[in-house]
């Protein structure tokens, strides 16, 4: 029993000496999770087909290695489940005009110019 007891004292004090990672992500990582939080808004609202999707997800993360690829694509579902804090599932509406609000923001400027995509009527 006190072989067991020294064992666990050990491991743990093992485990907690072990280097520790930095869960932040560097500017270029918060960037490409931007991007791709304005190009899972615009697929949201159904602007997007699937090659769009594709190739703009492409060209985001493009050369990323794919450990971190899952951490921008982590953050960037962040980014819209923030915008959709609070609305309940029924609100579609709210929700809609949330993710068009993100997506029309100078933040998801798309190419050489931004499209806006709002319809007034």
């Amino acid at each position: 029993m006190m072989f067991r007891n020294v064992y666990l004292l050990l491991s743990l004090t093992a485990v907690l000496c072990m280097p520790v990672q930095a869960l932040t992500l560097s500017s270029v990582e918060l960037d490409a999770a931007a991007q791709l939080g304005c190009v899972l808004a615009d697929d949201a609202l159904g602007y997007l087909n699937e090659e769009q999707f594709n190739d703009r997800f492409d060209e985001v993360v493009g050369d990323l290695p794919e450990a971190q690829v899952d951490v921008i694509y982590a953050k960037a579902l962040g980014y819209i489940d923030g915008l959709l804090f609070g609305v309940s599932s029924g609100n579609s509406d709210i929700a809609q005009r949330r993710l068009e609000s993100y997506s029309n923001s100078g933040s998801c400027a798309y190419g050489a110019q931004a499209v806006s995509r709002t319809v007034s009527l």
